[in-house]
Formats: C-alpha cells, structure tokens, sequence
C-alpha cells in the first residue's frame, strides 16, 4: 500500500484540510478501480467499509493477488466532515453556500475532445487509453477557487480516468441500493446481487451532475462525437447505498467489503477465479419510476412499512399525526415496488419526503434524485 496525502487549497489562516489515497497494487498493472467513501460527510457506514476494505486489500496485495491498481479514498470530504452545527454533523451540504457535496461535478468531456482530435485510430484498447488520459489531463485543468472546488477537482482527477468507480454512500434508514447508468444496467444488477441489494436504479442523466454520473458520461458523449474511431463502454460507476447512518457493524462492513472485492475479482483487478454469481434479489427499475413519498401535513410521521419491504400501490406506507388536533393522515403509496429508503427522524413538514419507493409506473423527469 502506497499512501497519498493531497493538500488542498485553504479557506483561511490556520484552516487546512488534506485528502488521503491509498494505492493498492502496481500502477500500470491492469485495469483501474477508485473506491470513495463518504462523500456526504455525515454518511460514516461507507467509512467504516472503507476500513475493512483497506485490511482486505491489504492482504490481497502482500499475498500477490492484485492484477490491477485500486485506489482507495476513505475519507472522500474532510471539509464537510469538519462541519457541525450546534454538535450536529452537517456533511450534506457546504455551509459556505448551501450547495450539495454530490453535485454539480464538471462535464470533462469538451476538454478530453480537443485533447483526443487527431489522436485516435482503429485499436479500441488504444484509443481507451488515450481517452483515459485526456479525461484526467482535462479533470486536472479545472479551475479551483474554494476548498470545496479543489475537493471536488482532485476527486474527479482521481477517479474519471477509471474502469470502475464506487461510490460509497448511505441512506437514513434504507435497505442496500445503488445507482447507475442505463448503459451498465447488466454490470449493476451483477453488483447488486454481490452485495444484495435490493433496488438497483438507473438513468441515463439524473440531473446536477453527482460524482458517478461526471465519471461515466463522457465515454458514450466521446463516442458520439468520434464515430468513426472504435471506443470501449470505458467506465462503470456506482453510487452503493450501505443501508442507513446507524448501520455501523464490523460484520456487515466486512460482508459489503468482500461484496467489492469480488467485484473486483470478476473485473480482472483481484486474481482468482470468480464465485458463483448469487440470485439477485431484484430487478433494476428506472430512477424516474422511483417514488418520493411526501407528506401531506405538519406532524409526527408513524411508519406502517420497513425499508427492504414490498408494498402494493395504495397501501397506507406512513401515518402523519397532527399534534394539535390529533387527526392522522394516511400517506398512501402510489406504486407498486420495494420501500428502499425512509427517514431517519420522526417529524414532518407539508411537501418534505418521507420514503422512497422503488416502483415502475412513475415517469418522473427533471431532477431525480432530490436535495
């Protein structure tokens, strides 16, 4: 393991923040996997599997069975880990200007285009190579003005040039789930099933631009715009939802952990032969199918379903109790599908989502992912 430690702008006299990266295996060896956890600061289960991957890591490379590079980031946001409010964790958003750390990453596309013209030829293998290169020349060039910008630059310049990208992240209180691209749909169901998931979401554009999405997307747009030069898929990348923010076990870390390295293994990065592909526990749906359940009052939110449960449409998912007249409003779900996430507090605002089901009759467009 070879550490790295990245220092990034400062906000002020005395403020610092550092990003570490972990390197595992021999640069230039095989195909390449940047696994990040925490990106909401506040989202410490992806923490705690980043500390049982590096273990297992670890192990995999003093016994020789790294074929590739694995990058490991175990804190992924040091300045939003940095945040609190009155002792409360704030890892979600920058308080300098409201902004979600899992948005708005740039679209490195147009740069890695005019490094790429007249530089490609008929060998895919080479042509991802030099795709590779330019993403990350073009990730490097972005301007950076605030701590945030440059965490954000390094991250992207870090991972874009990847074959596989995970993003490690978790819910409130939620059931295992992750996102991807439409084009991955068969690698994020076989992911899926490693860690049993069991909502498995996918869009082409889910709106603001999140982490995996600026990592997967300029390959399809490079082979949009040079057609006539033969391009691989490039890249896969995943946001894995660990369940919710209470949901720290050493035995669960250390399951999830494995789930990844066998990934890993059957993406030619660990050596070995790949298990036997477990039954995948659902089937992907599509992002905009997904239901945010909202709530339709002020009051206290009484949940009648658990994450990781099937619920029919119709069916009451939640009461909200009015607390100065005591009338209880049923919150009906409007779709078939699995209940994957609801909150972690017990109070609710008119409009506020409460739960997300995993359906497949909703046509949602624009945003989907939410705040």
């Amino acid at each position: 393991m070879h550490p790295q430690t990245i220092e990034l702008l400062r906000a002020g006299p005395g403020l610092r923040h550092t990003l570490t990266v972990l390197h595992f295996g021999t640069p230039g060896s095989g195909p390449v996997a940047t696994i990040q956890a925490a990106l909401h600061a506040d989202e410490v289960p992806a923490m705690l599997v980043a500390q049982a991957l590096r273990g297992q890591l670890a192990a995999l490379e003093a016994a020789g069975h790294l074929r590739g590079e694995v990058r490991l980031i175990p804190v992924a946001n040091p300045v939003g880990l940095a945040q609190q409010v009155l002792g409360i964790d704030q890892g979600r958003f920058d308080l300098r200007d409201g902004l979600n750390f899992n948005r708005g990453y740039a679209d490195v596309t147009e740069g890695a285009a005019a490094l790429l013209a007249g530089r490609l030829g008929a060998d895919p293998a080479a042509n991802a190579a030099l795709v590779r290169t330019a993403l990350a020349q073009a990730a490097e060039s972005l301007p950076a003005a605030t701590p945030v910008q440059d965490l954000k630059r390094h991250l992207l310049r870090l991972a874009v040039a990847s074959d596989i990208v995970l993003d490690l992240h978790c819910d409130h209180e939620a059931a295992m789930h992750l996102y991807a691209s439409t084009p991955h749909a068969a690698t994020a169901v076989e992911f899926g099933a490693l860690l049993g998931a069991q909502a498995v979401l996918l869009a082409e554009e889910s709106g603001d631009s999140p982490f995996d999405e600026a990592c997967s997307r300029p390959w399809p747009a490079l082979q949009q715009r040079f057609p006539a030069h033969p391009l691989t898929a490039g890249c896969f990348s995943a946001t894995v939802e660990l369940r919710g923010q209470a949901d720290t076990d050493h035995a669960l870390a250390a399951q999830d952990a494995a789930a990844i390295v066998e990934f890993l293994r059957r993406h030619g990065i660990v050596d070995g032969a790949p298990a036997p592909l477990p039954p995948a526990l659902c089937e992907p749906t599509q992002l905009a199918s997904s239901e945010p359940v909202t709530s339709p009052q002020t009051g206290v939110v009484v949940f009648h379903v658990r994450p990781g449960e099937t619920v029919s449409a119709g069916q009451p998912v939640a009461d909200i109790v009015d607390v100065e007249t005591g009338q209880a409003v049923p919150v009906l779900a409007q779709s078939a599908g699995v209940l994957y996430a609801r909150i972690a507090t017990r109070w609710a605002l008119p409009g506020s989502r409460i739960a997300k089901i995993a359906g497949r009759t909703l046509a949602r467009t624009g945003k989907l992912l939410g705040a």
